[in-house]
């Protein structure tokens, strides 16, 4: 499932939010996103992943979520960590980028670290 993300007043497409590798015997899924460069810093990617999670959580009945990203790309895990996702290693040259092997971060969300983050807000 793929949520694609549109800036105000043009709606041009600026980023994605996906939830992929849903594993309904495990409950579990990966959250991917991307976002261009002139739509950062404005809060567009955090609104999305927190609808997604809520989705994730609520609607999917989903008990963990999962994200990678890119060791130099360090602004990625600083928005997963505001969404209280947590670092469970580095997967040293997980992903090929532009012909070049990077180690990536993977982080990881349970749905009762979900829920006790906002229990008043949900």
């Amino acid at each position: 499932m793929a949520l694609g993300i549109r800036t105000p007043p043009e709606s041009d497409l600026c980023g994605l939010v996906e939830l992929r590798a849903v594993d309904r015997e495990h409950a579990l899924a990966e959250l991917s996103f991307w976002l261009a460069v002139d739509a950062r810093g404005r809060g567009y990617m955090g609104e999305a992943i927190g609808a997604v999670l809520c989705l994730a959580f609520q609607d999917l009945d989903l008990n963990r979520v999962y994200a990678y990203h890119m060791v130099r790309n360090p602004a990625s895990g600083r928005l997963l960590a505001r969404h209280h996702f947590r670092v469970e290693g580095v997967l040293r040259e997980r992903v090929r980028k532009w012909g070049v092997f990077e180690d990536v971060v993977l982080q990881a969300l349970l749905r009762d670290d979900w829920l006790a983050a906002d229990s008043g807000g949900r």
